[in-house]
């Protein structure tokens, strides 16, 4: 049985009912992440212990809730107070298996869009892995580090981690708070009792989280790389072409700027290789991007909307304290 994506969209945040085979579907789900992780709350299985500290960034909703974004921050936050910071992640997307370090000759189809733009906007070094142990450990023999970020891998349990962060979208929230696929979860909203730090993007933050900010801070031409003032483009129309978890994230941030959007919402992770470049034949300018930036070719007339995150600064130094904790009790 199918459902469109905008039958989905509505079940999850528009209040409609769940059609019976998508509510059998999250019994379903719910028994297999429990048998999945049952090993671990027997003891029959143990998390691996690494050598630096690990803090791991997740979310509990499918789609995008901005976690690429707090990950380069917080690298770029720990960084600028003396971390020598690695990056670990699935890959998801990728055509490849196994563990692969990110280089500056590697391409999305081979590490997953995700880290091959946080590799290149960071500089830091990345490896990709189903087994994130795995991939931590060749990292790990590969660099000198004193912290490693997992960008996702909240319900990886065999890596031991020292901290976890959950991101919230501000705005679609937690939807029908239902288990996937009749519901946008991927973990019961009980998993939040268990997580150090709790970050909302966008809206007002709830006690005990912390606000994260998504703002533009410039576009850049995608042949050339030169950077484009915000304030000419207010006013103009543009196709603005989307490959997120959360298009329309993307087209309210290109409408703020003034810009007169034509949306082009695309799938998450979508492979333009495979499927072709969007061609719209009017002349106007397409802007796209950061994550779907990494898959295209230099095209003229493309732009990309750079974007950064805005982290509380309460949250940086509460990390920092937790992972020079774990440092000091290392070193007894």
């Amino acid at each position: 049985m199918r459902i469109s994506p905008e039958r989905l969209n509505g079940v999850w945040y528009g209040g409609i009912a769940a059609p019976w085979w998508l509510s059998a579907g999250s019994m379903l789900y719910a028994c297999l992440r429990f048998l999945a992780q049952l090993p671990y709350h027997l003891r029959l299985r143990r998390a691996q212990k690494l050598d630096v500290p690990v803090i791991v960034v997740g979310n509990i909703t499918v789609g995008g809730t901005g976690k690429t974004p707090l990950t380069i921050a917080l690298v770029e936050a720990l960084r600028g107070r003396g971390f020598a910071v690695g990056v670990i992640s699935r890959g998801y997307g990728r055509s490849t298996r196994g563990v692969r370090l990110v280089d500056q000759t590697s391409t999305a189809a081979e590490v997953g869009d995700e880290p091959l733009l946080i590799a290149r906007q960071t500089r830091a070094p990345v490896a990709v892995g189903e087994d994130r142990v795995a991939a931590a450990r060749r990292l790990l023999g590969a660099v000198p580090l004193d912290v490693l970020v997992s960008d996702d891998g909240l319900e990886h349990l065999a890596l031991q981690r020292c901290g976890e962060i959950v991101v919230i979208d501000g705005s679609r929230g937690f939807g029908n708070g239902r288990l996937l696929p009749a519901g946008p979860l991927r973990a019961p909203l009980g998993r939040l009792r268990r997580v150090d730090w709790i970050v909302r993007n966008g809206g007002t933050p709830q006690p005990g989280e912390h606000a994260m900010s998504i703002v533009a801070r410039g576009l850049r031409a995608l042949r050339t790389g030169r950077s484009e003032s915000l304030g000419s483009w207010h006013g103009r129309r543009a196709h603005v072409v989307a490959g997120t978890g959360n298009p329309a994230r993307v087209f309210a941030s290109a409408r703020a700027l003034g810009i007169d959007v034509i949306e082009h919402p695309q799938p998450d992770h979508v492979d333009y290789a495979a499927v072709g470049v969007p061609g719209f034949g009017d002349g106007l300018p397409c802007i796209t991007t950061e994550k779907d930036a990494v898959k295209l070719p230099p095209l003229d007339n493309w732009f990309v909307l750079e974007v950064g995150a805005e982290l509380d600064s309460a949250l940086v130094e509460q990390m920092i304290a937790r992972i020079e904790a774990v440092h000091a009790q290392a070193s007894k």
